[in-house]
């Protein structure tokens, strides 16, 4: 072994010990360890920026770079550690500190429906987070510096006008939708037991090939999927006995997740490549938007599709035989894909997800710009919610509080969900057609073809290849919404027999 390998060996250790830190903070540490959880995870993240930064570390790194100079993992780790030198180590620390009882005391504070309780939390992160993107550096917005620590080479400049042609798009197909009759739902809103709920939603990402000797399903305030090396991939769910399709898909949504992280080649496993060495985690795909294409594409082009509830519903119905007398397949497949605004992110049908998202890419951009107080921040969500959606906020909890993302430093993560969606429609076109008898195969429950398909175009390639490059390779373009507009199009316009949309 080299010494950069076994030097970044020891750097993805420490990162993976992070995540079981976060892990368990998030799943099961009692409430009094967060103020000492915190300190810890922010001398772990201290000690893990030292190695980084070493003397040592960089004389490794060019040693391997003189050997080969097309080492990826050398390439990768030069420039983050190049971007890294610019942050102080105290801001490092600072963060991590903030991070761990800020995530507290957002649980608290959205429980209780208290913002100003969170309030505090939440000026100094945006107050570290800025300091933390001029350190970066930009060209343009300070919100570019934040958006390239999970979508590299994403800029405001580039975001903007992205989100613009799906508004123009979204907005007239959702309110033709909005003029046809609304499906049958009442069903979905019985009494369903968290553990069968639990049963039936592992059973699924089983059948999908989640892989249960490497990995565990929790339940937690907000779902999250987390690895430790492929070898140890975790997800969480959230469960409401009141309302079925949360947790079910939610436990899709993160299996997506978890495949990507099992499905990372063998011999990148503690290497930089399954690292995001910038942001200090360890994470194995090629950004946070390749990674939430692979959970929207098997939520929603696998888990809402007609063919998914035909196969599967019959075993649901066993599993809930009073809630779902009397309900067929194609009644519930209406249900869980109605088109209806609503407050809450994670349960947003397809079409107005993206609306919850083009909010918080407002809001979080006018914070780090320095154009929004946080005092005013729940004034001006309410309002975009009333203007975007037609909704009156009742409170903060389910208003601006919802979100987990704020109370971890996430800013600049929220646009990798929308970007998720575009490349999920790329990637799956370029599978139907790299696998002719794909649909067929998924009609009959084999999602085998499917899961390979990605695994080998990629998951398997962990961070070599940047998001551009993935995209590249896997369908031949880059970034290109068009794949997703017409998706959204043709299977809205069919559930609620609309005139065709363009």
């Amino acid at each position: 072994m080299s010494e950069f390998a076994r030097l970044s060996a020891e750097i993805n250790d420490l990162l993976c010990i992070l995540n079981v830190l976060n892990w368990d903070a998030r799943t099961q540490m009692p409430p009094g360890g967060s103020v000492t959880r915190a300190q810890q995870s922010a001398t772990l993240t201290g000690v893990a920026q030292e190695k980084l930064l070493s003397p040592a570390f960089e004389q490794a790194v060019r040693a391997a770079l003189d050997a080969d100079p097309n080492d990826r993992a050398a390439q990768q780790t030069l420039e983050a550690t190049s971007a890294l030198k610019r942050v102080p180590e105290t801001l490092t620390r600072e963060l991590a500190a903030l991070k761990g009882e800020a995530q507290d005391v957002w649980a608290e504070a959205k429980a209780a429906n208290d913002f100003p309780r969170f309030a505090p939390y939440l000026e100094r992160m945006v107050h570290l987070s800025r300091d933390l993107a001029d350190a970066l550096g930009y060209q343009d917005h300070p919100y570019d510096a934040l958006l390239n620590l999970y979508e590299p080479g994403l800029t405001t400049a580039t975001l903007l006008p992205l989100l613009q042609r799906l508004r123009e798009h979204h907005v007239p197909l959702l309110q033709a939708i909005m003029r046809q009759p609304e499906p049958r739902t009442d069903f979905l809103d019985r009494h369903y037991p968290a553990a069968e709920q639990r049963a039936f939603s592992l059973r699924l990402a089983q059948a999908f090939g989640y892989d249960l000797t490497r990995g565990r399903l929790d339940a937690s305030a907000h779902p999250f999927e987390i690895s430790f090396t492929r070898q140890d991939v975790r997800i969480t769910t959230r469960y409401q006995e009141t309302f079925l399709p949360g947790a079910l898909f939610g436990t899709l949504h993160e299996t997506g997740h978890a495949l990507y992280e099992q499905g990372v080649a063998p011999e990148l496993s503690r290497t930089v490549l399954a690292s995001d060495l910038l942001g200090l985690y360890a994470v194995g795909g090629a950004s946070f938007g390749t990674h939430e294409s692979q959970s929207r594409l098997w939520e929603n082009r696998v888990g809402r599709s007609r063919a998914f509830w035909d196969l599967h519903f019959p075993a649901l119905q066993q599993q809930f035989p009073e809630q779902l007398q009397g309900v067929s397949a194609a009644e519930f497949h209406r249900a869980v894909n109605r088109v209806r605004p609503s407050l809450i992110r994670v349960e947003a049908d397809e079409l107005t997800y993206d609306l919850h998202i083009m909010l918080r890419v407002e809001l979080e951009s006018r914070l780090i710009a320095g154009e929004l107080s946080v005092q005013d921040l729940p004034a001006a969500w309410n309002a975009r919610v009333k203007a975007d959606l037609g909704l009156d906020v009742p409170d903060d909890a389910r208003g601006v509080l919802q979100d987990i993302h704020w109370s971890t430093g996430y800013f600049g993560s929220f646009p990798t969900y929308t970007v998720g969606n575009v490349m999920a429609a790329q990637f799956y076109r370029a599978a139907q057609a790299a696998l002719p008898q794909l649909d067929a195969q998924l009609a009959s429950g084999d999602y085998t073809p499917l899961r390979e398909w990605l695994t080998q175009h990629i998951y398997r390639h962990g961070r070599t290849y940047t998001p551009h490059e993935l995209l590249e390779r896997a369908t031949g373009s880059g970034l290109d919404p068009q794949p997703y507009l017409d998706y959204l199009s043709e299977k809205f316009t069919g559930l609620y027999a609309l005139e065709a949309h363009a």
